[in-house]
């Protein structure tokens, strides 16, 4: 039997590495998996709505913050679970129960609490996120949403709220600019010292 029979995406979603499995594995978050997969199968480039809560959490960054965290925990950790970019924001996918864990460890983070970290939004039972297209529409739009690091197995590793704290305290830490010297008085004047005599 060949494996385009049993495979319903066969190499499909290679663009943007999403992968049949990795597709499945998405429309198990949802109640109606099967319905999911046939919408995929006649609209590869659309967005669709899942649930959090089963399957996955999300917890939602700021861009430049959350690939910072994707950064750090690609470079010095146990890498991400699958990534995505939507509306100036990085979905990370993380493991159940992570969106109500991960605030309260933020709380008691002493970086958390200076500003350091920018507030994350973090989506777990009773919510749901819009999860990027499949397969990338032929004429990308800046605005369209795209995986950073697709969904390629049935049980991809999720990191959890723990692992999810480490990325934000270490891009804080990264982000942060040490100076031996003190901040400039925004009230100060400022002299030419080039033109003394």
């Amino acid at each position: 039997m060949s494996s385009e029979r049993n495979d319903p995406f066969p190499d499909r979603f290679d663009v943007c590495g999403v992968t049949s499995d990795g597709a499945a594995w998405l429309a198990s978050a949802g109640t109606y998996p099967r319905s999911t997969l046939a919408l995929w199968e006649e609209r590869p480039t659309a967005p669709v709505v899942l649930p959090c809560g089963s399957a996955f959490d999300v917890v939602s960054a700021p861009a430049v913050f959350g690939r910072r965290m994707v950064d750090r925990l690609w470079e010095e950790g146990p890498g991400s679970g699958p990534v995505a970019a939507l509306r100036g924001r990085m979905l990370l996918f993380a493991a159940p129960g992570t969106a109500q864990r991960l605030p309260s460890l933020l709380g008691w983070e002493e970086i958390g609490r200076t500003g350091a970290i920018p507030p994350l939004l973090c989506h777990g039972n009773g919510d749901a996120v819009t999860v990027p297209a499949l397969r990338a529409p032929a004429a990308p739009t800046s605005g369209d949403s795209r995986w950073l690091v697709a969904p390629d197995t049935r049980h991809p590793w999720l990191p959890g709220p723990e692992i999810l704290l480490w990325a934000a305290v270490r891009a804080a830490r990264a982000a942060v600019r040490i100076s031996i010297f003190p901040p400039a008085d925004q009230d100060a004047k400022v002299y030419d010292v080039s033109r003394r005599r």
